[in-house]
């Protein structure tokens, strides 16, 4: 059973902290020259930002959306190291990675920083990409609910306001860059969560996209997009060969 033809399907690339001016150019070039999706899916590349310039140049006015991987909270100011949403649009960012694993494990991120970062993404225009997921501990615990539904809360006002124009992404942390997937059934059990909870929001998320990011590959993509609740994939490591991710894509 295929997902709702309202909502729109995804493949997106997560660079994470890899890529160089060459290789850029050699994925970003058989990516562009690739099929568009059909219509209602769409492929995009989330890029470091040293290498939005180069993105936003490469991609121009092709089928492939440009994102970042993250953006600050805050408007401007005193933020070192930090990238506004403003300075994304200007690089022609139309996605924005939020609440990634790695930065609520690395940087400390609460899901109410989260939740503001969306907020903010929103605001200028991109399209807020956000990340929930737990822990294997969480899902030996029978916690895993528990703990997304958490992670879900602080974006309660935001999705009233925003409905479908979020993205999430359900990324089970301990099938992250390990090589485990969530079996088909595991992740439609959680995806379908995921629905009935931001639907307890406002009721026109039920048309809101949700991904399912974690050791996706060309071998078991279709199985997890045929479900009927996930609308696509946010993909890490296949994202940077352009076979693999173009392989995946077209399972959309």
């Amino acid at each position: 059973m295929q997902s709702s033809s309202a909502r729109a399907r995804w493949v997106i690339g997560n660079w994470k902290m890899n890529g160089s001016l060459a290789s850029n150019a050699a994925l970003l070039e058989v990516l562009t020259a690739a099929p568009r999706p059909r219509p209602g899916c769409s492929i995009g590349v989330c890029v470091p930002s040293p290498y939005l310039n180069q993105a936003q140049r490469l991609l121009g006015a092709t089928h492939v959306v440009l994102g970042a991987q993250d953006v600050s909270e805050h408007e401007s100011g005193a933020f070192t190291g930090q990238v506004s949403a403003a300075m994304l649009r200007e690089f022609g960012g139309r996605l924005v990675l939020v609440g990634h694993s790695e930065r609520r494990q690395h940087n400390a991120e609460t899901s109410e920083v989260v939740a503001a970062k969306a907020r903010t993404a929103f605001a200028h225009g991109l399209t807020p990409v956000i990340c929930v997921g737990e822990t294997l501990l969480d899902r030996e615990s029978g916690a895993a609910e528990a703990t997304v539904s958490a992670q879900l809360a602080p974006c309660a006002s935001l999705v009233r306001d925003a409905g479908t124009s979020l993205v999430f992404a359900y990324e089970p942390v301990w099938a992250i860059g390990t090589g485990k997937t969530a079996t088909p059934g595991e992740a439609q059990a959680m995806h379908a969560f995921i629905r009935e909870e931001i639907a307890s929001f406002s009721p026109n998320a039920r048309d809101t996209s949700i991904l399912y990011g974690g050791s996706v590959k060309s071998s078991n993509a279709q199985a997890l997009f045929s479900q009927v609740d996930i609308d696509g994939g946010l993909i890490g490591g296949a994202s940077l060969v352009a076979a693999d991710f173009l392989a995946i894509a077209a399972a959309l």
